[in-house]
């Protein structure tokens, strides 16, 4: 039984690459009163900030070590994601909790954590996937003929999306900067097996390498669609652009 006096913890998660950032930055372009009602869930994490990326507003950046060592205290949950150690601060968040609605907008291992610690147990929320794929394109390329390995296409697929990405914030790409495309492009087909977990799945191809995006001001094709589904979950609408996803449509 949820607690209704405290605001929603709203959980848009899907792997890295997928068009989440994006998504959250066109919502605060363009949904800017609904955008606010968020509060931002800031997690702690060991790996260093990338281009752009804030202290204390994309994520508590600190030490692998200083990470680890908060596995100690009662109102921390620390978590492997990728190989890089995060952590949640329980207390900070039923403090954002009695106010409103909470955001977290991050990877799907950590999405589920929020799903199912018994800490959170009571919490209101709203879990939202998404995906580089149609729940038809999986369904269509487990039947093709001749057979599709699902796991080396979705990881290609998101190498892709990541080295287009990289390049755009780094230009020249180091051999760590391959190792970690390569981490995140192999993690994303076990991730996709969490989104029937969630409440909803958000498909869509413009991953955060898609200039549809903000290219013409407006996003554009499928980016648009994904922003349209997600401020329609967060009003209580239903839209063409959600699906539901079975639980052996990715085992």
């Amino acid at each position: 039984m949820t607690d209704e006096r405290n605001g929603r913890l709203v959980i848009l998660s899907g792997p890295s690459c997928v068009g989440k950032s994006p998504l959250a930055k066109a919502l605060a372009k363009f949904y800017p009163e609904l955008r606010k009602r968020l509060q931002p869930l800031v997690l702690y994490n060991s790996r260093a900030a990338r281009p752009g990326e804030v202290d204390g507003v994309d994520y508590h950046f600190r030490s692998r070590e200083q990470v680890e060592n908060l596995n100690v205290k009662d109102h921390f949950v620390v978590m492997d994601v990728r190989g890089d150690l995060q952590a949640l601060d329980l207390e900070e968040l039923s403090v954002s909790l009695a106010k409103g609605d909470v955001f977290f907008e991050g990877n799907p291992f950590v999405g589920r954590a929020l799903q199912t610690s018994p800490a959170l147990a009571k919490l209101n929320r709203l879990s939202v996937f998404m995906s580089p794929l149609t729940r038809d394109e999986i369904l269509f390329l487990k039947a093709a003929e001749p057979g599709v390995s699902l796991p080396q296409l979705i990881a290609d697929v998101m190498r892709r999306k990541l080295l287009r990405r990289t390049r755009r914030q780094k230009g020249e790409l180091s051999l760590k900067d391959l190792e970690d495309i390569e981490r995140r492009a192999s993690s994303a087909y076990r991730e996709l097996q969490e989104a029937h977990f969630f409440q909803y799945v958000i498909p869509n191809h413009d991953g955060e390498d898609s200039e549809n995006w903000d290219a013409f001001y407006y996003p554009l094709g499928n980016a648009r669609v994904a922003l349209l589904a997600f401020v329609s979950l967060l009003t209580g609408k239903t839209s063409p652009g959600v699906e539901h996803w079975e639980t052996d449509l990715i085992i």
